[in-house]
């Protein structure tokens, strides 16, 4: 599908901090708007992670800590909640 043009208003500071972290994606901000457009509604609808929804780094980094789980079957949800509750002695 041929891509259309689009004319957004941001505030500058925002365009910035966007073109930083495409940057350090090493993906276009163009790409990473449409990525993030694309998964609105799966996000709305399913609640779970897609891959046009990705993982956040923070998450990825407890990827393992977690005993008797692999990667593959993490729950990234169960895996936060318990990071956090160890983070906070609850």
């Amino acid at each position: 599908m041929a891509a259309s043009k689009l004319t957004l208003s941001i505030e500058p500071e925002v365009i910035e901090r966007a073109k930083k972290y495409a940057r350090e994606k090493h993906v276009s901000l163009s790409k990473l708007v449409q990525n993030y457009l694309k998964g609105i509604d799966q996000k709305e609808n399913t609640g779970y992670v897609t891959p046009e929804n990705e993982i956040p780094d923070d998450i990825l980094k407890l990827t393992g800590i977690l005993k008797g789980k692999v990667p593959g079957d993490l729950d990234v949800w169960d895996a936060k909640y318990e990071y956090l509750k160890e983070k906070y002695d609850l």
